[in-house]
């Protein structure tokens, strides 16, 4: 019964240790850098899907996981001209997907650790109904 157990642990541990070899040469395969590469994956720009506002002379872009402050340019003042239509506020974030650089240089007008120049505008969406989130106060 023991020589059972011990055999049947010596081979769990031994096909444990073979799938892990498989992964390890899969990784290998992974390219980051060559031929296959598009023009656009190679040019150092980033895609980033989020919400957009430009307020007061400020422009921020929230994504999921960051909160991008936004280098005001004329690429910037063209996507603040393809979301107005669907403001109904001056303050409405509007869900946006361009590509840009992202930056984390000292600026003396934008204070987000992060930061972003837009380079092209893919989308602009129509808000979803679900996510007004807008609190007014006053009368």
């Amino acid at each position: 019964m023991k020589n059972l157990f011990f055999v049947s642990v010596v081979l769990f541990a031994f096909l444990s240790c073979k799938n892990e070899a498989r992964s390890k040469e899969v990784d290998k395969d992974v390219v980051t850098d060559g031929p296959e590469r598009t023009a656009k994956q190679s040019d150092g720009l980033t895609l980033l899907k989020g919400d957009f506002v430009y307020f007061d002379g400020a422009a921020v872009l929230q994504t999921h996981a960051n909160i991008y402050g936004v280098f005001v340019t004329d690429k910037m003042h063209e996507l603040n001209k393809l979301v107005q239509p669907y403001k109904k506020v001056p303050t409405d974030m509007i869900p946006v997907e361009i590509r840009g650089k992202i930056t984390d240089k000292e600026d003396d007008v934008i204070l987000w650790e992060q930061k972003v120049e837009i380079k092209e505008i893919l989308n602009v969406f129509e808000p979803k109904k679900e996510n007004n989130d807008v609190i007014e106060l006053g009368s």
